[in-house]
């Protein structure tokens, strides 16, 4: 009897691997939408009002209130105001060099020449014509100019927190190196805007009628509106060395 075959083993199939899973695909971050300045409202309270002869340097004033008042210089040089009010107060120059500002409200003052460099304001209104504003390396916060007429604003190396101007007429705002963060124009006119150097965080101009622009390329930071973008777009081609032709 011949020997039974063997039945030739049949080749194993390896199993098919499975494909690895698809990598989800990242979405982009959720725009951040352009937050506004917090300002507060001013509470200050009962003023007593105010003895002019203490309107001096290194001056301490609190909860007091001056009106109606004509001066060639107002010298508050290192000055410390803390719920106080200038209503209707006119003078030639103004000096408030390092001096500290608390819930002050400056209301419809006429101040051709402000010297107010290296001061720390805070929770401060303004309102009228100041002139020329020499505040470089100050620290503002919570700091709001209303329906003001200003032709050259200084703010550089300046740190702004929550800063507004509303309906300004300003023919030239300086903010090279500062630091600027929640500063809003709304309503407001700038001949002239300087942010060379500068470091913005949800600086909103898209209420702003802008001129000129010095230091396009460090807009970084900043809002604009569609046809604020359009009519800046042959300066920024420009800065950025691009030509257009047809």
């Amino acid at each position: 009897m011949p020997p039974a075959r063997r039945r030739r083993a049949s080749p194993r199939t390896p199993p098919t691997a499975e494909p690895p899973p698809a990598k989800e695909r990242a979405l982009p971050p959720a725009r951040k939408s352009t937050r506004p300045p917090q300002i507060d409202d001013l509470r200050l309270g009962t003023l007593a009002e105010g003895d002019p002869a203490d309107l001096r340097r290194n001056a301490d004033l609190e909860s007091v209130r001056y009106a109606d008042l004509t001066l060639r210089h107002l010298d508050l040089t290192g000055a410390v105001l803390a719920s106080t009010q200038l209503s209707s107060v006119s003078a030639d120059e103004t000096d408030l060099k390092g001096a500290r500002l608390s819930e002050v409200h400056l209301d419809r003052v006429v101040m051709p020449v402000v010297r107010a460099a290296r001061g720390q304001w805070r929770d401060v209104r303004v309102s009228g014509r100041l002139g020329s504003l020499e505040a470089y390396e100050s620290q503002w916060r919570s700091v709001h100019f209303v329906g003001c007429k200003l032709s050259f604003v200084n703010l550089r190396g300046a740190e702004l927190l929550d800063v507004a101007f509303t309906d300004c007429l300003i023919e030239e705002l300086d903010l090279s190196s500062a630091k600027a963060r929640r500063v809003r124009l709304t309503d407001t006119r700038v001949a002239q805007l300087d942010v060379r150097g500068s470091t913005l965080s949800d600086l909103d101009l898209r209420g702003a009628d802008l001129a000129v622009v010095d230091g396009l390329l460090d807009l970084r930071g900043a809002t604009v509106s569609p046809d604020q973008l359009s009519r800046l777009a042959p300066a920024l081609a420009d800065a950025l060395g691009i030509r257009v032709e047809r």
